[in-house]
């Protein structure tokens, strides 16, 4: 498929022989979030307001020490990056040990699942700078997914939570776009191709869920119609680790 740009990409599904490049993609995509995560939340009103707190404490308790001032800033700020990266690289390395381990038996051997890459033409090499993974859901096991998400959020889309009882749905398990080629309708292209996938099963939506920091992924689905449906703050790791890192995890959805 061409491009509005100086190179080409095509997609195709998952080969055996794409498992380094693809498990470095992933990990890469995942750990990238890291620090925006950590930038967002250290903006945070209530961030701002608790590590001013601890610099003045910091300056008081060191004699009007701007040292001490800033150390304890640091420490603070050590401490919020620390809980972002524990929030992301613990979920890759629980994907990494479940789905991620085996794909060509998590996904290819069932006919309700797909995983593709994207491939581009790179200086006459093939090159894989992207992908995108589904997988074919029931509706009992979204409803008891929701039963779990304690504390969570219904957001709009009545629609949805009427259907989830009933029928298969399709959910992006992972999509991660190289970065270099990104705002190259790749990640559009990466999209649309999950669509028709879960067109062509019979899906009646496509779901997802993404983290709040994730700004652009989330602008991207909006585009195809997307809508929220729920949050949660259930990112797997200490319920106190999700609050200082003030992340949420969204539920996005799409009606097919």
């Amino acid at each position: 498929m061409a491009q509005k740009s100086d190179f080409q990409f095509s997609l195709r599904e998952y080969r055996p022989s794409d498992q380094h490049v693809v498990m470095s993609l992933f990990r890469n995509g995942m750990l990238e979030h890291i620090y925006p995560a950590f930038f967002k939340a250290m903006s945070h009103p209530d961030h701002v307001g608790i590590a001013l707190s601890i610099c003045v404490a910091g300056y008081v308790l060191g004699g009007s020490s701007y040292f001490q001032a800033l150390l304890f800033g640091s420490v603070w700020a050590g401490l919020i990056y620390y809980c972002c990266h524990d929030i992301y690289e613990g979920y890759m390395m629980r994907r990494l040990s479940s789905d991620m381990a085996d794909i060509q038996g998590s996904y290819l051997e069932n006919p309700d699942n797909g995983f593709w890459v994207a491939e581009a033409d790179i200086n006459g090499q093939s090159k894989v700078v992207g992908m995108v993974a589904v997988m074919g859901k029931k509706g009992e096991e979204d409803g008891e997914r929701f039963e779990d998400w304690n504390g969570g959020v219904t957001g709009e889309g009545s629609e949805f939570a009427q259907d989830a009882g009933d029928g298969r749905y399709g959910e992006i398990s992972h999509m991660v776009v190289v970065f270099s080629w990104r705002r190259k309708h790749l990640g559009s292209q990466l999209t649309r191709k999950a669509l028709d996938f879960c067109k062509e099963r019979g899906f009646s939506r496509l779901v997802l869920d993404v983290g709040s920091p994730q700004t652009a992924a989330i602008f991207l689905y909006q585009k195809f119609g997307f809508v929220q449906t729920a949050s949660h703050s259930n990112t797997h790791a200490s319920r106190w680790f999700s609050r200082l890192a003030r992340i949420n995890v969204l539920r996005l959805e799409k009606l097919i």
